[in-house]
């Protein structure tokens, strides 16, 4: 019985039997291909091996997985991303140094053989018993270009890439007949060409291109001679004779190949002696890969897309085939980028917001009327080192963001303004806003239940001297949190809800928006993409466009490109224009004369909403013209930091406001981004100023036999008796829509045709 030798291994004589069985299994192989009589001459013994003539008949050739390149809107290169390094060119644009090269040290008689050497098995044979070990193999490059094929399809699964390349009978028995099949289908030179665009060459790079580019920043057609040995020698252990971690080996390993090209008459003696003198001449190109190497800030962005890709199903029904596909590459994704935008707000977030403050700002731009998203950046960039983050504040937790986004404050009133409003609501619409009160209780849901203040939650204004009554217009512009409580609490939460489901409001983690009143003052987390795309909606009076970020794809498949399909902006009505327009021309004013000043654009027409929340945690500025639409949020990540007292940018801050610090890196991004874009105007609606409530402008003259334009114009209300401005038109007034606090006056009563026209207000 032979003996094994120490530590396992198999003795001399076992090794050669075992080499000698595989030899015999190809020329059985062989005799199943001329003599199908013979197929299956045991190869299915004990069931260990698959019968010969039950492999199926067909070898479908991968698609090569290859570096995909993302694109802004212009064509430019954002980054490319790749699980494997690999460009795939026609043979023609590969050296013929590098063709020869790779067949003098891999398969010297590529050309005379077919898919299996039967003398390069007996020689094999022979070399590795005298040697006492398997110092030779004898495999061709089409057998090895089938065993890449396997590996290939096994992606980065450990489980699949070791199944491919498990040392087995079975295995073996495919590889072979395999590479029959591609002898006669494909012929010497297209075999060739897959081979050197499919094998491993060390250092990330797989296929020929991809390795030229890595070690020499050149393209494969202008490989050298000694560069083209370098490369064909790496190939058999990457990992020894890498060049860049071991020259010498590397070294010795290239003159191998020279001196074998030498010896079979590809290149004279002479040439390869020369080209062993030279030195590696390596010139060496750092792997880019990945959406951390995006240009402009557009780290953030780049993820963005990649997470799109896996989630929306027009990529793959499963997700698992929409990561296949990812993974194979080869794609030229064209984006909705626009570089002028996204570098105007990289800018901006970086000028306002230092990266190394306890707080971030995040800020995205989004386009009115086909949802394009032009712009995402942030303060913290994207990485993994200190003061860079992983994760994108711009967008939901399904997409790179954070797990719920960030409470918004009065960002969030627009839309219970425009719910009222659609709902038939005035935008004159007064309510008494003290400065502090109880949740108005109970509220109706849209479940035809109640929310019920069992609790006794309050609200207040921001200042004491924020006391009403007050209207819409300026209730929007002072930003007055019992206003819309009491507004809230006037229509109810159901018209809230059907609002921000037509402007697709939802929390980050996807789920939809609970139903209590203090949704009316941002008290839940909403990402900037959410907030940038709903008032988007308000800039294109009252359509809704869902975000987009990809333009167009094309996958290069063979020598061939073709198109897929990419997601659409569906875009629908959630508001009136006239809604929408009331809501601009209320937004305007806060731009105009209300808590957004700080941020109003200079040279074009601009609304938007400051928002600030509990504690000052989150700081927030909305806002657009009638062709861009912004958000901007700054605070912290986990949330647990105030903004009182702090430093941000370099600028000392008391108390943070919606106004001075997101306001500010909103105005200089949307600058930047609109030059040379069309100045637009709003459509604007005439909304009365309530100027009752500050000064009163009594002017009524006639014979009223009852004090209802008096009490209109105490209250600020309008009615037939007196109007907002203390004109007086006689009548009556309408018994008020709205509740008041205890101990306030509330009247009722009959002006006459010239009634006294109100007092101070």
């Amino acid at each position: 019985m032979p003996k094994k030798r120490s530590g396992g291994g198999l003795s001399t004589t076992q090794q050669a039997a075992k080499f000698l069985g595989v030899s015999v299994l190809a020329g059985a192989v062989m005799a199943g291909i001329a003599l199908p009589a013979a197929g299956a001459l045991g190869l299915a013994a004990k069931g260990s091996v698959q019968g010969f003539d039950e492999i199926p008949a067909n070898l479908k050739s991968p698609q090569l997985s290859q570096r995909t390149t993302i694109l802004d809107s212009k064509g430019n290169q954002i980054a490319q991303v790749y699980s494997r390094d690999r460009t795939v060119v026609d043979l023609k644009d590969i050296s013929p140094y590098m063709q020869k090269a790779i067949v003098a040290i891999e398969d010297s008689r590529y050309y005379q053989h077919g898919a299996i050497d039967l003398k390069g098995v007996l020689r094999a044979l022979n070399k590795n018993a005298q040697s006492g070990g398997v110092s030779q193999g004898a495999s061709t490059l089409t057998q090895q270009l089938v065993k890449n094929y396997f590996i290939e399809e096994a992606g980065d699964d450990p489980t699949k890439v070791a199944q491919a390349t498990q040392q087995t009978l079975g295995r073996k028995v495919k590889e072979l007949k395999y590479a029959i099949q591609l002898e006669e289908k494909l012929g010497k030179k297209k075999i060739l060409e897959n081979y050197l665009n499919i094998t491993f060459f060390g250092e990330q790079a797989y296929g020929i291109e991809a390795a030229s580019q890595r070690y020499f920043s050149k393209h494969a057609k202008d490989l050298t001679l000694e560069q083209s040995a370098l490369l064909a020698g790496i190939v058999q252990s990457p990992s020894r004779y890498d060049p860049v971690n071991d020259e010498a080996e590397a070294t010795k390993r290239r003159n191998v190949v020279l001196e074998r090209m030498a010896q079979l008459g590809d290149v004279s003696q002479a040439e390869a002696d020369k080209a062993k003198e030279k030195p590696l001449g390596l010139k060496i190109t750092q792997p880019k890969n990945g959406c951390i190497t995006a240009v402009k800030g557009a780290g953030f962005f780049c993820k963005y897309v990649e997470n799109v890709f896996l989630t929306d199903p027009v990529f793959g029904k499963t997700r698992e085939a929409r990561a296949k596909l990812w993974n194979q590459g080869g794609l030229t994704i064209r984006t909705t980028l626009d570089p002028q935008a996204q570098e105007s707000v990289q800018t901006s977030v970086k000028d306002h917001v230092y990266k190394s403050d306890s707080v971030a700002a995040a800020a995205t731009l989004v386009e009115p009327g086909s949802g394009k998203i032009l712009a995402m950046g942030q303060s913290k960039p994207y990485g993994y080192s200190k003061n860079e983050t992983e994760y994108n504040f711009s967008v939901d937790r399904d997409y790179g963001g954070s797990n719920y986004g960030f409470p918004t404050g009065s960002t969030f009133k627009p839309f219970v303004a425009a719910a009222a409003i659609e709902g038939g609501k005035s935008a004159t619409q007064k309510y008494s806003s003290p400065y502090k009160m109880n949740y108005p209780s109970p509220v109706q849901q849209c479940d035809g239940k109640q929310w019920v203040n069992t609790t006794g939650e309050q609200v207040e204004n921001e200042n004491e001297s924020e006391v009403g009554p007050y209207a819409m217009k300026k209730a929007m512009a002072k930003s007055i949190n019992t206003y819309f409580v009491q507004l809230i609490s006037d229509i109810g939460l159901c018209p809230v809800v059907k609002m921000t489901d037509a402007l697709h409001v939802h929390q980050g983690d996807g789920s939809k928006l609970p139903q209590t009143p203090a949704i009316a003052l941002g008290a839940i987390g909403l990402s900037p993409l959410t907030m940038a795309s709903a008032y988007a909606t308000f800039a294109d009076r009252g359509m809704y466009c869902t975000p987009v970020a990809i333009e167009s794809i094309t996958q290069k498949v063979g020598n061939e490109e073709k198109s897929l399909a990419v997601p659409k902006s569906t875009c629908s009505r959630a508001m009136s224009e006239k809604t929408a327009d009331t809501i601009n021309t209320l937004l305007r004013g806060v731009i105009d004369s209300g808590t957004g000043q700080q941020a109003g654009l200079d040279d074009r027409e601009s609304a938007g909403k400051t928002g600030t929340t509990d504690s000052r945690k989150n700081a927030w500025f909305v806002g657009y013209t009638p062709n861009l639409a912004g958000a901007v949020w700054v605070g912290s990540a986990k949330q647990n930091i105030e903004m009182t007292n702090i430093t941000i940018g370099g600028v000392y801050h008391s108390e943070v406001y919606g106004a001075d610090t997101p306001g500010p890196i909103w105005k200089d991004a949307m600058t930047g981004a609109l030059v040379g874009k069309a100045d637009e105007s709003f459509n604007l609606v005439d909304i009365p100023d309530d100027d009752d409530h500050d000064k009163g402008n009594g002017n009524g003259n006639g014979n009223g036999d009852n004090t209802g334009g008096l009490i209109g114009g105490l209250i600020g209300d309008t009615s037939d008796g007196g109007t907002t401005d203390g004109s007086t038109n006689g009548g009556t007034s309408p018994t008020p829509t709205f509740s008041f606090p205890d101990g306030f006056i509330q009247g009722n009563g009959n002006g006459g045709n010239n009634g006294n026209g109100g007092g101070r207000g």
